[in-house]
């Protein structure tokens, strides 16, 4: 069994990238459940972030990586030429190792940030929630994403790692407090009423400045805005106050631009255009480049804000050896369990072994005692049947116990040399 993760994320990938995978994960899931269903996988979780999207599989040999960058969902027309230059791939306990990491924060753009931790536990459940025939989910990934969630849990409660931890939208007003020092009193639109937008709303009240809630679904918007008195428009009805904005974050699940050059231009005519603000953290982007190069137009994307943040790293960086501790101690978990894996065909072999064995002696014995009475029978196949369970019984433990260390497979290679039983694709090749 071959444990896998590709992925590629803010690390090895620009966000002109990024962009193209984002929003595919419905359509990846169905996609990977036909794969199951034709073998390809045993189970699979797609993970997809604002900054990463990395794709966790289980299957019974080791995939090439061009197998592998074909189940990575992305955008129609991307060669995987291209894909093959940002991704990243681990086996085994890498994989472990790696979504441990993740879960933790250490591998975020803002070390601490709280949002991942909900973002692997969403991805997780919605693959478990396929069932039946489009079951995603099985007892390698199971095990894995539950001791990451225990462990990534762990770190948030064991070390101040998160604490004052900047999230993405906090850095974007961190930002705003760079540019126009106070904020109280200043006007601001939030476009989008997702996790990303409620903590820059809640950011920007904060600070004193009067937001505005802007989404497709004014319902939506008025529920945050009501929270501090904010207010709430409908998407088609923001352009008019784009003029008299001072800040706008932008955080919607739109396909495309929902603020572009031509848009922009007509609203806010250059001689009257004051110093505005725009902070684009949605993947695919809100904001076309463009918009940046106009005059008084301050244009901050999420590979942008990084720079913002690195000021206020060093602090949570002194908790990182706590952390980086617990990590190793659930790495250590999982690799205990996964190699346990390999020896449970032998035992499972072994016992079918001295099962035939004994009973092909059982039946061997009766056809020299047919005066035994059924009852004596009975006691005679019982015996037999306990003296197999005792002789399996410490070979079996022993085995369980190896596997937990680093030479699971000599033991494994010694122990079917002992019992005389070849490797699995030895017999597959004599068959």
């Amino acid at each position: 069994m071959s444990l896998t993760l590709i992925g590629l994320s803010h690390h090895t990938a620009p966000l002109s990238v990024r962009e193209e995978f984002a929003g595919r994960v419905q359509a990846g899931q169905h996609s990977l459940a036909d794969a199951i269903a034709a073998g390809r996988v045993r189970e699979a979780v797609l993970l997809s972030t604002c900054n990463r999207t990395e794709l966790y599989i289980s299957s019974d040999e080791v995939l090439d990586n061009a197998a592998l960058i074909e189940l990575l969902p992305h955008a129609p027309g991307v060669p995987h030429d291209t894909i093959a230059q940002y991704v990243y791939i681990h086996h085994g306990i890498g994989v472990a190792e790696h979504l441990l990491r993740v879960v933790s924060s250490l591998d975020s753009m803002i070390l601490g940030e709280p949002q991942i931790q909900g973002q692997v536990r969403s991805a997780y459940e919605s693959a478990r929630k396929l069932q039946g025939d489009r079951r995603l989910v099985g007892p390698v990934l199971s095990r894995l994403f539950d001791i990451a969630l225990r462990v990534g849990a762990r770190v948030r409660s064991e070390t101040q790692l998160g604490v004052g931890a900047a999230s993405i939208p906090s850095a974007a007003v961190e930002l705003a407090r760079k540019i126009f020092g106070s904020l109280k009193e200043r006007r601001a639109l939030i476009l989008g009423t997702g996790e990303m937008s409620e903590i820059a709303f809640e950011c920007l009240a904060d600070e004193g400045a009067h937001t505005t809630v802007v989404s497709r679904t004014p319902e939506r918007a008025r529920e945050l805005a009501d929270r501090r008195a904010g207010a709430a428009v409908a998407i088609h009805e923001f352009a008019p106050l784009l003029p008299h904005a001072d800040i706008v974050v932008t955080a919607t699940a739109a396909p495309h631009a929902v603020i572009t050059r031509e848009l922009v231009e007509r609203v806010m005519p250059r001689g009257a255009r004051e110093p505005l603000l725009i902070v684009d953290i949605a993947l695919p982007r809100d904001v076309e480049a463009e918009v940046g190069e106009l005059p008084n137009i301050f244009l901050y994307n999420l590979d942008d804000l990084h720079q913002v943040i690195e000021g206020t790293l060093q602090k949570r960086r002194a908790e990182l050896p706590i952390a980086e501790a617990i990590i190793a101690e659930g790495a250590a978990e999982f690799a205990n369990w996964y190699r346990s894996l390999e020896v449970v065909p032998l035992i499972r072999e072994l016992r079918e072994r001295a099962e035939e064995t004994r009973a092909s002696e059982f039946d061997k014995a009766m056809r020299a005692l047919r005066h035994l009475s059924a009852e004596d029978r009975a006691v005679v196949e019982s015996l037999t049947r306990q003296l197999t369970a005792k002789l399996l019984h410490k070979p079996t433990v022993r085995l369980r116990d190896a596997a937990t260390h680093a030479e699971t497979t000599s033991i494994v290679d010694a122990a079917r040399y002992l019992f005389e039983m070849k490797e699995r694709d030895q017999e597959n090749n004599d068959r």
